[in-house]
């Protein structure tokens, strides 16, 4: 009896040899496990048998069961990795390059971002994020720009729900960081992106990104005010930079200006500053009649654009690896 269950193991273990692909392999497992294989025909003589031959005989069934079954899944899975291995090793010409990988840059937006905040924590100033989903109360009102102002008009922008709005400016954070911190002195900051309905072209996207920053102490000046801009204008454009101060209005500093750097020969602004309005400190909870302060806004996307003599606003945000691969 052994010796049949032997031969009956090495047919079957030879004819899975010869099965050259998983279809022909199927056709073997049918040949002996299946409903109508050999093992099933065996398993018809049981019923002529007494209970103990039974038990012998279910036992040698068992195991030629279990041994053509690890048979076959061996089979099975090297012709799986040969079918696998097969088609994409003909497809491969070993002699071509490798892709080789390139490394990571980080975006020029990104690093003039860094680069402004490194220069200005140096200075003292602390950072922190403020929600780019703003109130109505933070983004304008507080700012001296009530519904009635018309410099309001000159806002177009993205309303979320009634009373909230996507900040149209970093400087949203002014009166925020005021009541946040408590009584001055105060040295802050924050960036991130801002939002407009500016038709987009070379120069105007409806996403920007801005850099605010607010100082209130005893005593400050415009001067101290000029003093820090040219701190970074300086680490940003060298030691010999040249600064513009013209007049503007913000409604909510006074006196107020546009600055304008010297860069390849022409006058470029970079951003917008002045003394912080009485009318604000009181918004932040902070005395106008003891404390004095100063704020700038800074463009990111025109800053990054001037240094490394990018033309269009519109290759900032298109993800163009050709772009991207310059910087």
């Amino acid at each position: 009896m052994a010796d049949n269950n032997d031969a009956l193991v090495e047919a079957a273990v030879e004819s899975m040899a010869a099965a050259t692909t998983l279809a022909e392999l199927d056709e073997v497992r049918v040949q002996y496990l299946g409903k109508k294989g050999k093992l099933r025909a065996l398993q018809a003589e049981l019923k002529s048998l007494s209970p103990e031959e039974k038990r012998e005989f279910g036992k040698m069934l068992n195991s030629v069961k279990e041994r053509i079954q690890t048979a076959l899944n061996d089979r099975k899975e090297a012709l799986e990795a040969s079918e696998k291995s097969g088609p994409e090793l003909e497809a491969i010409d070993v002699t071509l390059p490798g892709v080789r990988t390139l490394p990571g840059h980080r975006h020029p937006l990104i690093a003039t971002m860094e680069e402004v905040k490194s220069i200005l924590l140096g200075l003292g100033f602390r950072y922190d994020d403020y929600p780019e989903v703003e109130s109505e109360f933070f983004n304008f009102d507080a700012l001296n720009t009530p519904d009635w102002h018309p410099a309001r008009d000159m806002h177009d922008s993205f309303y979320t729900t009634k009373g909230n709005v996507l900040r149209t400016h970093t400087s949203a954070f002014q009166t925020r960081a005021m009541k946040q911190f408590g009584p001055p002195p105060l040295r802050a900051m924050t960036s991130g992106r801002c939002y407009r309905r500016d038709e987009i072209d070379a120069s105007h996207f409806p996403i920007f990104h801005q850099l605010d920053v607010i100082a209130i102490d005893e005593n400050i000046s415009f001067a101290d005010l000029k003093w820090v801009l040219y701190q970074v204008a300086s680490s940003l454009f060298g030691d010999d930079v040249q600064l513009r101060f013209r007049p503007s209005y913000f409604p909510f500093t006074t006196p107020s200006a546009e600055v304008d750097v010297m860069f390849n020969g022409k006058w470029l602004e970079i951003l917008g500053a002045g003394m912080i309005r009485p009318e604000v400190l009181e918004a932040g909870g902070v005395d106008p009649e003891k404390w004095q302060g100063f704020a700038f806004g800074l463009g990111l996307d025109r800053m990054a654009m001037i240094r490394h003599g990018i033309t269009d606003i519109r290759y900032m945000y298109e993800n163009e690896e050709a772009f991207l691969r310059q910087f």
